[in-house]
Formats: structure tokens, C-alpha cells, sequence
């Protein structure tokens, strides 16, 4: 398979190439950048990148225009890159068709981490090591999950899933049929404090429920327990 080629658009040309770096390290050389939403559209268009990493601020616009504009013309995971913390920023990011949102400052190995997981997802491969760890799965119920917790299927298909809902899925099948709080989600999956984290975390199960129940408005994978938490079951 071809080297999955990936397009970073920030106007922080250091941040750029500590970014290039990392992906470097994990196997992706094909890496290509730009400072501006015009430099990024124009190097879309050129570069025809299988993977974006999108800054919303920059010099003649915001990420968000980008984001748009790739989406007229392509499906591609979009990662957004953000100085902002402000939850209303990560849902329209999201809303936008984002498939992840990473608020700065951040490591770049986990923005590389996060981009193998989304090109796993999106059928690509960075290298051939990868389809073997694929093979190394967990299973509950219908659910598995690869043994780097970045891709989930049920009954063999693969779930079109951010980052964010894979961390939970992964959450909920290291923890079969026990009651988890929503404390204890967040922290997992944030790496943050829950304060001020109810609404993201609701806006996701919600989301995740959408894409892996038979009836969302009825879920039997992801059940609620009033006042302690969420509990998930296999079968």
C-alpha cells in the first residue's frame, strides 16, 4: 500500500515541523504543510493529502472555512488543532464534519498517534506492522477492538468512530457489564478533570450510541444507571 500522505495547516512553522517529525518517527514521511487556509486549499488541491490536520486559527481565516471547503470535495478525517478549550468550538468543530479535535498545547506524539488511528479507520496503513496488530483484538459480544485500542467493528464490520468515541468503546470493553461514572470516563478518555466536562461527554455516548445501537433511542450496548453512570453490555 502506498504511504498515506498527510497535510498540516498551521501558521506555526515550528509546530509544523515538530508535527512532521513525530509523524517521521511512526513511519509517515509523506508529510506537506501550509500557513494559511489559501496555502492549505491550494496544497489540497495539489497534494491531494489522504488525512488533514487543521489549525482553526489562521492569518486570513479559520480552520473551519478549510474544513468546509475540503468537504464539498472529499470525506478525508479532518483533525482540528486548537488553542481554545471552549466545548461550544469542539462540537462545531465536529458539527463541521471534524473527526477530532485536539486543543493545544499537545504532545505531537499523540497527534500521531491519533492520526495512524484515523487513517487505520479510513483503510489506510502507515506501515505493514499495523495489519498484524490489527489481528490482536478483544472481543465483547459483537464488539472488537484491535490491541492498540484504535479500531472497533461489530459482527466483522468496522465502525466509522473518532478517536474520542474509540477511547470510550475502549473504556467500556476493558470494563464489560460494570457501571462506570461519568468521572471516570472522562478522566480516561480526556486525560482532564470532569468539571465542566458533562455536556462533551454526553454529546459523544450520544453520538457513539448513534453509530453502534440497533436503536439509538433504546440503546442495550450503552445503558444508562440514573445518577451513578454508564454501563456497557456485550450481549
Amino acid at each position: 500500500m502506498a504511504q498515506p500522505r498527510i497535510l498540516v495547516v498551521d501558521d506555526e512553522n515550528d509546530l509544523c515541523k515538530l508535527m512532521a517529525a513525530a509523524l517521521h518517527k511512526e513511519g509517515i514521511e509523506n508529510v506537506e504543510t501550509a500557513g494559511s487556509v489559501k496555502e492549505g486549499w491550494e496544497q489540497f488541491q495539489r497534494f491531494s493529502p489522504d488525512l488533514a490536520i487543521v489549525d482553526i486559527m489562521l492569518p486570513d481565516g479559520d480552520g473551519y472555512d478549510l474544513c468546509k471547503m475540503i468537504r464539498d470535495v472529499s470525506s478525508i478525517p479532518i483533525l482540528f488543532l486548537s488553542a481554545k478549550d471552549d466545548e461550544a468550538d469542539k462540537i462545531l468543530g465536529l458539527a463541521l464534519g471534524g473527526d477530532d479535535y485536539i486543543t493545544k498545547p499537545f504532545s505531537p506524539k499523540e497527534v500521531a498517534y491519533r492520526v495512524k488511528a484515523q487513517l487505520r479507520r479510513a483503510g489506510l496503513s502507515s506501515n505493514e506492522g499495523d495489519a498484524s496488530a490489527n489481528q490482536r483484538t478483544t472481543t465483547v459480544g459483537p464488539f472488537s477492538i484491535n490491541s492498540e485500542e484504535t479500531e472497533v467493528t461489530k459482527n466483522g464490520e468496522g465502525l466509522k468512530l473518532t478517536a474520542k468515541e474509540v477511547g470510550i468503546m475502549a473504556c467500556f470493553m476493558r470494563n464489560p457489564n460494570r457501571i462506570l461514572s461519568k468521572e471516570t470516563l472522562f478522566q480516561s478518555v480526556w486525560d482532564e478533570d470532569f468539571f465542566g466536562g458533562d455536556n462533551t461527554l454526553l454529546v459523544h455516548i450520544r453520538r457513539l450510541r448513534e453509530k453502534i445501537e440497533d436503536s439509538p433511542s433504546t440503546p442495550k450496548y450503552i445503558t444508562t444507571v440514573k445518577g451513578l453512570g454508564y454501563r456497557f453490555q456485550g450481549k
